[in-house]
């Protein structure tokens, strides 16, 4: 996949150590506990990619399987149904589950992409990522006040990315109703940053 977003090794550790075995969210209802299981088993593991020490955790299997996919995007839907009334996706493997999301829960899509990447007025977010930094923007009126808002990522590694998204909806007078992520690296500490939210994750390594 492009732009690839590894999973990092916690600070202090050494990259040769045994990988703890991932987990489901215990926090999880029934139903999304269900299909954490089996989309679970879809992610694999990709040693030394996009560099010697990195494990990289692949979702392509998840996706090529239509069955987990729509399971996915069925679950995450029951359990956001009614209570969105936007999808906000950061680029870019965000884009891949919020725009279903969004399809499946009849709201609309709001991309938040990296600096330079959207045409008119933005609003403009800089955040720090375990390994520098980086810029968010979203439109100047991509949301509007009071709206419920549902954040979509793939993975919550320091919560910078996350956080930085919900600092722009925020501005823009958005609630977060929520925060969706396929999967958490719950060593780096992204979950506390994001406190203030409703964090659902599935998948936790």
């Amino acid at each position: 996949m492009s732009d690839p977003q590894p999973a990092a090794t916690p600070p202090g550790a050494d990259p040769r150590d045994p990988v703890p075995a991932p987990r489901v969210d215990p926090a999880l209802d029934a139903r999304l506990r269900e299909h954490a299981e089996a989309i679970r088993a879809k992610i694999r593991d990709i040693p030394d990619f996009p560099q010697p020490g990195i494990l990289f955790r692949d979702i392509t299997p998840l996706l090529a399987d239509g069955a987990a996919f729509q399971g996915l995007v069925d679950a995450v839907t029951e359990r956001y149904r009614g209570q969105i009334d936007a999808v906000v996706a950061i680029e870019s493997r965000g884009f891949i589950f919020g725009a279903p999301l969004a399809y499946a829960l009849g709201v609309g899509l709001v991309p938040v992409r990296k600096a330079g990447k959207l045409p008119d007025r933005t609003l403009r977010e800089e955040y720090t990522l375990e390994y520098g930094t980086a810029t968010l923007e979203i439109h100047h009126d991509a949301v509007h006040h009071g709206e419920r808002v549902l954040l979509v990522d793939d993975l919550l590694a320091t919560g910078g990315t996350v956080r930085a998204a919900a600092n722009l909806v925020e501005r823009l007078g958005g609630e977060i109703a929520g925060v969706f992520v396929l999967a958490e690296l719950s060593a780096l500490g992204g979950r506390d940053r994001l406190a203030a939210y409703d964090v659902t994750t599935l998948v936790v390594y």
